[in-house]
Order: structure tokens, then C-alpha cells, then sequence
């Protein structure tokens, strides 16, 4: 049986001793009290031996019983319980406790895709075939659940779940054992730890569902990712269409939902999903989730304990890297057993050409796929028409409440992105609140698309954006058209790590790589919730029409890729170790783009992509099949 080495360095002896310290410092209620690996084979006798232990702190096991949210029994051992900070030192000095560790909110990081790396039936000898489209495999995705009547989860040609298999379909709202099947082969939700730290959830309001029903749209996108079963015409209201498939489409799936559509994921409703997924018998683990830097020390992060005795099991476990990119030192989830994954950027373009009144025209990027702004409307420079005790900077960014709604009705406003306002969703959003007709958001060179589908956008460059202030300043009357094409293949040089992708080196292990891997996570196509299509912007258009697919970004997205193609290779190796598979995919990585040229990283400014940025590299599946 696996446990925490004895050879660690003294930095890690040392968080244990001044744990109690940090525990004071805690306004949580909830703890989780990790004891290491099991003493015995037995899950209800571990249960027992965490009421006992509980019971000579809180007087009785009764006490004991009610406390305890979770009994960690299957993986490893320990519990999650409400206790006061008093409560909590005591057991801390407990003789069989390794460490205790106040709950804490986690995040999620919020096709072409798999074509583009090249995993596809059309290569005989490729990985895809070569490992029977993920045959025999099962992964198991912790996220926010999963929409079971999408096209992407049918279970035609499925065969049934192997006799390994332990895992449950756990019923809810909206959700009972039917809507498990033979690609979905289990399900299960984990709550307490976020309800005993913000209160009861009710389904009634319809914005959750107390079920592995997803209602955010998530967890269905990185689960499809990983192992979709493949479904025509796939678009996003018209962008991107075409055939959409997972990268392991023959997996099964087993569904943890660990996070919530009100705020984030419970560590301690993580700890139990990996004991779960560990009991059930997964063979990968897909977490598109992480804490934010600081980063905690291995022994205080759930994510790192749970995947530290999932690995010792065989089992592999990816995670993305994190959002808070192009800055050093923001990478998150460094535990080095874990594959981290930063996201790159492929090559399909959504472009939009801006008509200025003298004909001369700038082209853009848009998801927007409504009815174009085909007539002549007059545009407007935001830090032009401030609202009165507004800053000329929050104005020019569009930044909520800034404008005057009188000058900005039926105009299309200019916004440049600010450092305190970043976002073209957020101009877009400041503009339609007033009436404005459409935003035109200039920020620095990226190909990540930030503006909304909803409202017409057109998101450019700085140079683009100043050479239209230009044309504004020299006419009388300046005026723009907006047209949207739909989606154009291999205009862009791909791949380029995403300006958002957090970088290296880790803050808490220097001298650990991290991340290890680069793989698409921009503009990605996949399956969506439409219970969260309705929420979205609550926009009437979008009520009117859900949608079952979405483009979305993020390292959350990279993630599922390299799950999908893990699956894979455990198809081809099943005796391969987890460090075995991932040293075959980070040393088979391609530091090149697909011209041969080194990849770029993006950022401010633009550089070579380097080891900080995307580990050994952007994955290449199939030279992953034999890393030699």
C-alpha cells in the first residue's frame, strides 16, 4: 500500500507542525482530517474507527455521526466533519492523523480540435485506431455533471460496462438509473461540504439540480470532450459545424459532480469523489478545477491528497492549469504525480469585417451569428461619452455604468481593453444595458474570441482599434457596418499557447516542471447544457432557442484532451503506469506549430513558447504511441 514518502523534504514536515497555526487563521466550519492510507481492507470497519476517533473529541458517537459529512474509506482514510476551530486543534494532535485542513472553494477554468492533432480513423495506423477509440477504458470526470440526453452520450455500439466495474447511478432531481447507460455507466453528486459552508441549495428555482443533472453546462463540455460519441452537423448556433466526436469515443463514463452552479466546488466533496472514483475502479481521472495561487502544500490540498493515492492505484489523473496566464508563477494544481494542462490555440477563425463610410474596412473576430449590423450606424469613442462623474479610462472601457445612455443609443461604441477592465463580454453587456447598438473592443493580439454570441461584437487588435479612432477623428460623421462570416480552417498559425494559460514555475515546487503538457483549449466545440443556454446574458434570443453545443475556452478545456488521448494509450498499454503514459505523451511533445516553425506563447508581448509555458510541449498523440 502506497503513503506519503518518508523521504519528503523537511518543508513539508514542517507544514504539518504548524498546521495548528494556519487552522486558527480559518473561518471555515468544515474540516477534513486526512489519516493517510487504511489500516484495514474493511470500509465500514474504517467508518467506525473515524466515529470512535471523533466521538473522544465531541463526547459520543452519536455527536460523531452528525458531525461527519464523509468517511473517506475506500482510497484512503480519513473524514470530513463540522467542527469548531477548537474542535479541530484537538484533533489534530491525535496520534493516527496525518493532518487537518480547513474545506476550501474551488473553481472550475472555464470538433476540429481532435483533427487537428491529428486523431482521427482515417490514420490506420494512428492512436485512434490503434487503440480502438478507447475500448475497455473508463474515465471518470469531476466537474459540475452532465446533460445524459445529449447526442454526444448515446450508447449506440456500446458494449456493456466490465464486471470490474463498481460504481452507482446515483438518482436526484431530474435524474434516476434511466438515464444512465451504456456509455454513462455511473453517476454521482456530492454536496454537503458546499451546503454545511454557504446553506441549502433548492431545485425549485430552476438555477441547480440536486442530481448529477448539469446545470451549468461544464461538466457536459469537458466530459464530451473526453469521450463523446460522434454527432453530425455539430455547430454552435451555425459556427464551427461539422462533425463533433470525443477523443476516446468507445470510454465509458462515470460522472463525480463536485461543483455547483451557485460558486464553486466543496474540497471536501472533492476528497469523497476521488474515494469514490477510486472504489468504483476508473481508470483516468479528468478534473477540469483548481484553487487560485497561493498554492496550498501538498498535504493541505484536497486535489493533490485524492490523486496522490489515485495514482498509487494505477489510476491517471489530469488537471488543467489554470486561467491567470500570461504571468509567471500562476500555474496551479503542481502536484507531480498529476499531468497539468496548459491550453493552445488551433487554427479555425470566426471573422468579422468592420466597413468604415469611406469603404476602407478592418477585419475582426466575432462569435456573434444574429442579424448583422448591414446598415451604416455612427460609432462612438467610449472615454468620448462618459457618464458625468466618470473617469474617461472606465468610460473607454466600457466598463459597466460608465456611459451616457442618451449618447450612446443606437451607436456602435469603440471600448479599449483597460487594465482594470479587461473584457469585451463586460463592454458588450455596459453597451446593451443603454441601448447601444453594437461594441467594437480592442485589446492586445490574441486569438481567444471573448466576445458574447448574443449582441453584435467585434473584437480587434490595438492597431486595429487606433487606426479607427483615426478615421473618427477625420470624419464628420464616422459611421460603420459590421458582416459576419461563419467559420474559416487553417487561416491561423497553430498551434500558440493561450494568453490566459497559467505559467510556469510552480510557486510552491520550483524545481517540479510544471505544467507538463500543452493541448487545445481555445474556441473548443462540444456538447452543452441547455439549462445553462437559458441563463446565459438571460437573453430573450436565447430562451427562445437553447442550444445542445457551445465553443468555449479555457484550460478546462485542455484538460479533457489529454484525457481522452490517456484513454487511448491505455487502450494500446494497459500495463503502463501513470508515469509511464504520461512520460510518453511530455516527451513525444512537439515544440514546433504546424509549419515547422517554434510555437509562439501569447502574451504581452508575443514570445517563443518555452518549458514554462507548455511543459515538454503541444501533445502529439500519435507519437505518443511509441515514445521510443
Amino acid at each position: 500500500m502506497a503513503s506519503f514518502p518518508s523521504s519528503w523534504p523537511c518543508g513539508v514536515v514542517l507544514a504539518l507542525l504548524c498546521s495548528l497555526f494556519l487552522l486558527g487563521l480559518a473561518s471555515s466550519n468544515v474540516y477534513i482530517v486526512y489519516m493517510g492510507e487504511r489500516h484495514t481492507d474493511e470500509p465500514n470497519l474504517l467508518e467506525d474507527s473515524h466515529h470512535q476517533i471523533l466521538s473522544d473529541i465531541l463526547g459520543s458517537k452519536e455527536s460523531a455521526k452528525e458531525s461527519i459529512l464523509y468517511s473517506y474509506k475506500h482510497g484512503f482514510s480519513g473524514f470530513a466533519a463540522v467542527l469548531s476551530q477548537s474542535q479541530a486543534k484537538l484533533i489534530a494532535d491525535v496520534p493516527e492523523v496525518v493532518h487537518v485542513v480547513p474545506n476550501r472553494i474551488l473553481n472550475l477554468h472555464t470538433t476540429r480540435s481532435w483533427d487537428f492533432l491529428q486523431v482521427k480513423p482515417q490514420i490506420v495506423d494512428g492512436i485512434l485506431s490503434e487503440g480502438h477509440s478507447g475500448l475497455g477504458t473508463i474515465i471518470g470526470v469531476m466537474d459540475t455533471g452532465i446533460w445524459p440526453e445529449s447526442e454526444s452520450f448515446k450508447d449506440d455500439g456500446m458494449g456493456k460496462f466490465p464486471s470490474r466495474w463498481k460504481g452507482i447511478c446515483q438518482e436526484g432531481n431530474r435524474f434516476n438509473r434511466s438515464h444512465c447507460n451504456r456509455k454513462i455507466i455511473g453517476a454521482r453528486w456530492y454536496i454537503k461540504g458546499y451546503e454545511a459552508e454557504f446553506g441549502k441549495l433548492s431545485p425549485s428555482d430552476g438555477i441547480e439540480f440536486l442530481s448529477p443533472r448539469d446545470a451549468v453546462g461544464h461538466g457536459t463540455h469537458t466530459s464530451s470532450t473526453a469521450s463523446g460519441a460522434e454527432v453530425k452537423n455539430a455547430n454552435f448556433r451555425g459556427l464551427a459545424q461539422g462533425i463533433a466526436r470525443g477523443g476516446a469515443p468507445s470510454s465509458w463514463l462515470a460522472i463525480y459532480k463536485v461543483c455547483w452552479a451557485t460558486g464553486g466546488c466543496s474540497s471536501a466533496d472533492l476528497l469523497a469523489a476521488f474515494d469514490d472514483a477510486i472504489f468504483d475502479g476508473v481508470d483516468i481521472i479528468s478534473a477540469s478545477l483548481g484553487s487560485p495561487p497561493p498554492l496550498s502544500t501538498y498535504v493541505d490540498d484536497a486535489l493533490a491528497i485524492g490523486s496522490f493515492h489515485a495514482v498509487a492505484r494505477g489510476i491517471s489523473v489530469v488537471c488543467s492549469a489554470g486561467n491567470t496566464g500570461p504571468y509567471p508563477q500562476t500555474v496551479i494544481n503542481t502536484a507531480p504525480w498529476v499531468m497539468t494542462v496548459a491550453a493552445s490555440t488551433i487554427d479555425p477563425d470566426f471573422p468579422a469585417v468592420i466597413t468604415l463610410g469611406n469603404n476602407q474596412t478592418v477585419v475582426g473576430q466575432s462569435f456573434y451569428t444574429g442579424r448583422g449590423l448591414n446598415k451604416f450606424h455612427p460609432i462612438v469613442y467610449g472615454a468620448d461619452i462618459a457618464a458625468t462623474n466618470i473617469d474617461g479610462t472606465s468610460a473607454g472601457s466600457c466598463d459597466l455604468e460608465t456611459l451616457n445612455a442618451t449618447l450612446a443609443r443606437g451607436k456602435v461604441i469603440l471600448c479599449f481593453q483597460s487594465r482594470w477592465q479587461r473584457s469585451a463580454a463586460i463592454a458588450s453587456k455596459s453597451v446593451l444595458e443603454i441601448n447601444g447598438a453594437g461594441v467594437i473592443f480592442a485589446q492586445f493580439p490574441t486569438k481567444d474570441v471573448s466576445c458574447p454570441w448574443s449582441f453584435p461584437c467585434v473584437q480587434v487588435d490595438f492597431e486595429a482599434g487606433t487606426s479607427l479612432l483615426t478615421y473618427m477623428a477625420a470624419s464628420r460623421k464616422p459611421v460603420v457596418k459590421f458582416s459576419f462570416s461563419k467559420t474559416v480552417i487553417g487561416q491561423q498559425l497553430a498551434p500558440e499557447i493561450a494568453y490566459f494559460s497559467s505559467r510556469g514555475p510552480s510557486s510552491l515546487a520550483p524545481s517540479v516542471l510544471k505544467p507538463d503538457i500543452a493541448a487545445p483549449g481555445v474556441d473548443i466545440l462540444a456538447s452543452w447544457s441547455p439549462a445553462s443556454s437559458y441563463k446565459l446574458l438571460n437573453s430573450p434570443q436565447t430562451k427562445a432557442s437553447p442550444f445542445n453545443s457551445k465553443l468555449d475556452s479555457g484550460t478546462s478545456m485542455a484538460c479533457p484532451h489529454i484525457s481522452g488521448i490517456v484513454a487511448l494509450l491505455k487502450g494500446i498499454h494497459p500495463k503502463w503506469s501513470p508515469a509511464a503514459i504520461k512520460s510518453a505523451l511530455v516527451t513525444t511533445a512537439s515544440m514546433k506549430d504546424e509549419y515547422g516553425q517554434h510555437t509562439v506563447a501569447e502574451g504581452a508581448p508575443h514570445k517563443q513558447a518555452d518549458p514554462f509555458d507548455y511543459g515538454g510541449g503541444h501533445v502529439d498523440p500519435n507519437k505518443a504511441l511509441d515514445p521510443g
